[in-house]
């Protein structure tokens, strides 16, 4: 059993978070992503990074990244500033795996709290829902991207956002 950080190395990434979190709850974390910020990665990552508690993988893709999602215990997202929307958590959540989140930006969009992961207000408190990570049904994290980001639904969305436009535009002119 392991945590997951996934994604760029980054101080709004919230990977040195990503470390506390395992670091209180007692679990692996296995990090994964391109260090965009060699400053933050040298400085706030590196020095964490032993093998064992905290492994660095680099840049994971196609079938080990799948496979590195789905065997994770969960993903660790704890932002520090909102994002508009997060692509991690909805492939983590396509693989089964559950989000732990910080409670800002798209993490409240995408992550139904305690269905789909926890929506946390700090490293202490995703550190304590790490123990309530395996009660998850991991089918509803799947079935949540299945319903509310699949392809087809992201373009029917799309398609609905462009009607109303259009109407919109019609009743101005």
């Amino acid at each position: 059993e392991y945590l997951l950080f996934f994604g760029r190395f980054h101080p709004e990434k919230g990977a040195h978070l990503a470390i506390e979190v395992a670091r209180r709850a007692g679990v692996r974390l296995k990090m994964a992503g391109i260090p965009h910020d060699e400053a933050y990665f040298n400085e706030f990552v590196a020095p964490h990074i032993d093998g064992d508690a905290v492994q660095f993988l680099g840049h994971v893709r196609g079938a080990a990244r799948d496979e590195l999602l789905g065997g994770a215990l969960a993903l660790v997202h704890m932002t520090t500033r909102p994002e508009r929307f997060g692509l991690a958590l909805v492939e983590a959540m396509a693989c089964g795996t559950p989000v732990l989140g910080a409670a800002m930006g798209s993490v409240l969009e995408i992550v139904v709290d305690g269905v789909t992961g926890y929506i946390c207000r700090s490293a202490a408190e995703a550190a304590e829902r790490v123990g309530h990570l395996a009660a998850l049904p991991r089918r509803a994290s799947r079935e949540r991207v299945e319903s509310t980001f699949s392809v087809e639904r992201m373009v029917d969305r799309y398609l609905d956002a462009y009607r109303r436009a259009l109407e919109q535009r019609l009743q101005i002119g």
